[in-house]
């Protein structure tokens, strides 16, 4: 394909790819797979070999096509046929042995397999069928407002044309050659987007610092090191719609000045630098990076930057660090690094839904963008909802809806008809919110009023099973390994936070404890240098605040109201109940079961790791959970 020089030849590569998609829906068979990481893990390789037998079997032409992520995580496999002149029937769950009845009743016999359909997306000329429901009508689509996920799952993110007849680099098109640099910043700032990244710092003036500073030449960085536990918002952009990154990166460069761009990428997703690159790859050969983009004089140059999975490198100066080859430690601020980043020069970083976003802003403008969301959060909000939830996946919601509307209605609720018990946002570093902060809007000030985060977009629910204490422990185990170390209240103080919740969790706490985590916590607020070691309390003082009658429960009666504690409790074996039938020990991981078939059996306490597996098999209720200075618990058989 001929490097594109001009304007105009842009635009005719649009209308031709359009002109071909087009062609293909009305008059050929298409059978899209959900080829990002979550479908890839719940078997799509193995489903994709399947239907290639199935259609080889039943001499059916179809072109096969991988999109990535479109969300329905919980659905994965994802399957979609279009044929000519209809809308895309989604098939989920779609597992190897199921494939060929899909394939005969839908493509032989012509009919549609209801079982397994799901929902459908309208083709081009919007048309639907009759008796299945369109995503938008479906729960977990109909709250949604898709922006940075616009494509995502959509298209093929190794097609470039199929980006491009979605009005992909319309956004440039319209910077560079209707619009100068300070227009770009102005209609950024008119939109009052703020860094999806966590800190939610407004993009515009951000931009603007950076084209006000002096020094040069200038960077443009993604910060695309995702390393919250139960994160993939930003995989799976990059997964889904890499050139929606590259296509916001290019207008920020030439927005503030920079020749040149990094994308930092955690090496832990290779598939996402993968797609990158090869979008990379064709943004070049079309002459929309490089020298003279598109003949408009501008030239920008972009590289990817693999980290090596360093959480702090999710901290801007720490990133810039990396970048330059230093170890991954961040820095004092000021000076920014607007005014001295990567290489001691003007440098400006932002997220993969940033960027993503500000090239849909400068397709729609600033006016369309601010009608979305709250008077001070404008927009969407990406977010990953995982943990005790039905309908876990990647959703994209307009700011200002309720938690209680993000986990009722578009995540399905509790399973099982548990009760919720507490949601935490923002990440490792976030806060817990309970019961009865349902309906706080989720925007970024509510959010750090009712005493969590907004931060990246993670978002882990929990039922009654979850233990505060333990669950708090868990994120906080995590933070204090990820410490790059450079600071005393974040290296010691994490460790110190950590070994009294190891202690309340092991039964030893005492009631000082807890005026001890305050103490702790503050301590490294104040002093930590960086936002992870100012944010690694969060998750222990929000559950603190509103669940300090477990902690107290923890401290005072050795009580762990979940039962997962282990240091608080034993399992033990009731002589008269046991007939040594042998299902115990051989769930027993440790061996810490022994006993003869039909001889009572004994739990060894020095192997057993509490783990709860005999207690959970025995159905003649011989096991028992004994507390510390409590009396056992027998389940009844």
């Amino acid at each position: 394909m001929p490097v594109l020089t001009n304007i105009e030849e842009l635009r005719e590569l649009r209308d031709k790819a359009r002109a071909e998609i087009t062609e293909r829906e009305e008059n050929k068979t298409t059978i899209i797979l959900g080829m990002g990481t979550c479908g890839i893990a719940a078997g799509a390789y193995e489903v994709e070999a399947e239907l290639q037998s199935e259609l080889e079997k039943h001499n059916i032409t179809a072109e096969l096509i991988s999109v990535g992520c479109i969300g329905m995580c919980h659905n994965e496999p994802l399957l979609d046929i279009q044929q000519p002149g209809l809308p895309r029937i989604t098939y989920t769950n779609v597992k190897p042995k199921i494939v060929g009845k899909i394939i005969e009743k839908h493509l032989v016999q012509g009919e549609y397999n209801k079982r397994w359909i799901y929902g459908q997306l309208s083709s081009g000329n919007g048309k639907f069928v009759e008796g299945i429901p369109a995503y938008e009508e479906l729960p977990f689509y109909n709250k949604q407002v898709r922006i940075a996920l616009k494509n995502c799952g959509i298209i093929d993110p190794e097609s470039i044309e199929e980006y491009l007849a979605s009005d992909g680099y319309s956004g440039l098109e319209k910077a560079l050659f209707q619009m100068g640099p300070e227009d770009v910043i102005q209609e950024i700032k008119e939109s009052e987007l703020r860094g999806r990244g966590g800190a939610g710092f407004l993009t515009g003036l951000k931009w603007e610092f950076c084209r006000k500073a002096s020094g040069s030449p200038k960077y443009v960085i993604c910060n695309a090191d995702e390393g919250d536990p139960g994160a993939f918002m930003d995989r799976s952009v990059l997964e889904g719609d890499p050139h929606a990154l590259l296509e916001g990166m290019i207008i920020a460069g030439y927005a503030i000045g920079a020749p040149e761009g990094y994308i930092y990428c955690r090496a832990e997703y290779p598939l996402a630098i993968d797609r990158l690159k090869i979008a990379i790859k064709q943004a070049y050969e079309l002459g929309i990076l490089g020298e003279n983009i598109l003949g408009s004089g501008f030239s920008f140059n972009l590289k990817i930057k693999e980290g090596a999975g360093a959480f702090v490198c999710g901290e801007e100066t720490a990133l810039i660090a990396s970048i330059e080859g230093k170890r991954g430690e961040p820095r004092p601020r000021p000076p920014y690094p607007a005014v001295s980043g990567l290489w001691g020069k003007p440098t400006n970083v932002n997220n993969v839904k940033s960027f993503a976003i500000a090239s849909q802003i400068m397709v729609n403008d600033a006016n369309w963008f601010n009608k979305i969301g709250t008077e001070k959060s404008k927009g969407t909000a990406v977010f990953a909802l995982t943990g005790k939830i039905e309908h876990t996946g990647l959703i994209e919601v307009p700011m200002g809806i309720t938690m209680r509307e993000i986990i009722y209605d578009v995540g399905g609720g509790i399973p099982d008809k548990k009760q919720f018990k507490a949601v935490q946002t923002g990440g490792p570093l976030g806060g817990c919110l309970p019961e009865d902060a349902l309906d706080t809007p989720v925007d970024f000030d509510s959010l750090t009023e009712a005493g969590a985060t907004m931060g990246s977009g993670g978002m882990i629910v929990v039922d009654q099973d979850t233990c505060m204490v333990e669950f708090a422990r868990y994120f906080l185990t995590f933070a204090s390994a990820e410490s790059c170390g450079k600071c005393v209240p974040c290296r010691i103080g994490g460790q110190r936070l950590l070994e009294v919740l190891i202690r309340i969790t092991n039964g030893e706490g005492t009631p000082e404890d807890l005026d001890e985590i305050e103490r702790i916590s503050e301590f490294m607020s104040e002093g930590s240098l960086c936002a992870l070691g100012q944010l690694t309390p969060g998750p222990v003082i929000s559950s603190l605040r509103f669940f300090r009658e477990e902690y107290k429960a923890h401290v005072n009666e050795n009580y762990c109201q979940a039962g997962v504690c282990e240091g608080m409790f034993t399992y033990e074996i009731v002589p008269d109940r046991c007939t040594g039938c042998g299902l115990c020990l051989k769930e027993c991981t440790t061996e810490a079961i022994i006993g003869e078939k039909k001889v009572v059996h004994v739990i060894d306490q020095s192997k057993c790791i509490q783990c709860g597996a005999c207690y959970d098999v025995c159905n003649l209720g011989a096991v028992l959970v004994k507390r510390k200075h409590e009396l056992p618990l027998v389940k009844t058989a």
